[in-house]
Parts: C-alpha cells; structure tokens; sequence
C-alpha cells in the first residue's frame, strides 16, 4: 500500500465556474483548464488522480500524467466518496485538492500530519484542500460550511484533526472576486 495521493475533482471544463460565467468573466472555460492544469503540475512528481465525469478533462487528465477515477455521480460529494471507496485499498489516505486554486504552487512539498488536516478557503468555511486516512467510514462534506463539516465528521471517527486557515491554497476562484488579490 502506498503512503498517500493526491485526488483532484474536476467538472467539465465548459461547465465549470457557473459564477464566473454569470460575472461575465471572459473564457472561463480556458480559465478552468489553466486553473487545473497548475494544480495538476504543482502536485507532480507525486501520485495524482483527477475524479471527473467529462471524457474531455480525462484525456486533459491522462495527458498531463494523471491518473483517472471517472465518475459515476454527478456531485462532488458523491464523485468524491465514489473515489475515496474505490482508492481505500491502494492508499494510506488521500489528499483531496480542488481543481481550481488560484496559488497552488508547493502541493508537492506538503507532508500532513497523520489524521485529517483540514485546508480552509480565505473564508474560513469552504475546504480547499482535505487529507483523510482511508480505510475508515468517512463521509465527505463538501458545500455549505464544509470545513467546519469536515472536522464533525473527524473527530465522529476520534481522528487528530489539523485545522489550517493560513495557507497559500486558501485561494480558489469561484467569483469573479477571485481573481484578484494575493
């Protein structure tokens, strides 16, 4: 079994970033695929595996050294948890990252502390990055407060849990807002 790997959730890159289409950002769709491909490279050398349900970010996926988990659920809980039960037997835990962080250089430097780590968003509610050992019941959050969550459902399973709301992957872009700033 292998220490760790990183699993990156992509949605298709022409549908992706609702709220940047809605504010009249310009080529989302390239935005989206530049915005995933950096997080792709940051992680590099190590293990990746992008969970998507578009064929089009799959083969992105493969042809920038990827591994892939398709889909079978549409949400991002669901793609997730479908992923984190499939991967449970290969990996000691995985490193959950969105696809969409505006600062994702270091990925591949990051060693967490054993049990779950939580990587807030600038807000200190949404979950940028989340490390989860596998081979438990874990059940993943995502949306509305997901930080705050992510660490419930930890420390249900009496897992350490690691908070973290300085980081530079705070930053993920999902308003127009985003763009901007540190």
């Amino acid at each position: 079994m292998v220490d760790d790997a990183f699993v990156v959730p992509i949605k298709s890159f022409d549908l992706a970033k609702e709220r940047l289409r809605r504010g009249g950002v310009p080529d989302v769709t390239s935005l989206a695929r530049q915005l995933a491909l950096g997080v792709l490279e940051s992680c590099s050398p190590r293990h990746v595996i992008v969970i998507s349900e578009s064929h089009d970010v799959t083969a992105f996926a493969r042809d920038n050294g990827a591994e892939v988990v398709e889909a079978t659920a549409s949400g991002l809980n669901e793609a997730v948890q479908g992923a984190y039960e499939q991967l449970s037997s290969r990996f000691e835990r995985l490193i959950i990252v969105h696809g969409d962080l505006r600062r994702p250089e270091g990925l591949a430097d990051f060693t967490p502390d054993p049990g779950v780590t939580v990587v807030t968003d600038h807000r200190g509610l949404g979950t940028n990055v989340l490390v989860v050992p596998t081979m438990i019941d874990f059940h993943f959050q995502y949306g509305s407060n997901s930080a705050l969550l992510h660490l419930l459902e930890a420390q249900r399973h009496d897992l350490m849990v690691h908070l973290i709301t300085d980081s530079r992957w705070r930053f993920d872009v999902d308003e127009p807002s985003d763009l901007e700033g540190p």
